[in-house]
């Protein structure tokens, strides 16, 4: 996440705890994603598992009102076993 911070204008806040800290009744109140977690603005991208790199800067540039970023493009190799 430090490198879409410095590629593109956006401000990158990350907040560790100790996992009971977000089981407890107040972070709950606070309404806030289950942990592990990424939220851009308002939208959780994210919660409880990892995301792609390529999704999380999508949401990065709708959120800046910049155009998505292009898919990288497959290697031989990709396009020829289809992944």
């Amino acid at each position: 996440m430090p490198r879409l911070g410095q590629k593109y204008p956006i401000d990158i806040k990350i907040t560790s705890k100790p996992i009971a800290e977000y089981q407890t009744d107040e972070y709950f109140e606070l309404d806030l994603p289950a942990a592990p977690a990424i939220m851009v603005g308002d939208e959780i991208v994210v919660e409880g598992t990892d995301v792609a790199e390529l999704k999380l800067e999508t949401v990065i540039c709708r959120h800046l009102g910049l155009p998505e970023p292009e898919p990288p493009k497959k290697g031989f190799l990709g396009r020829l076993f289809g992944k």
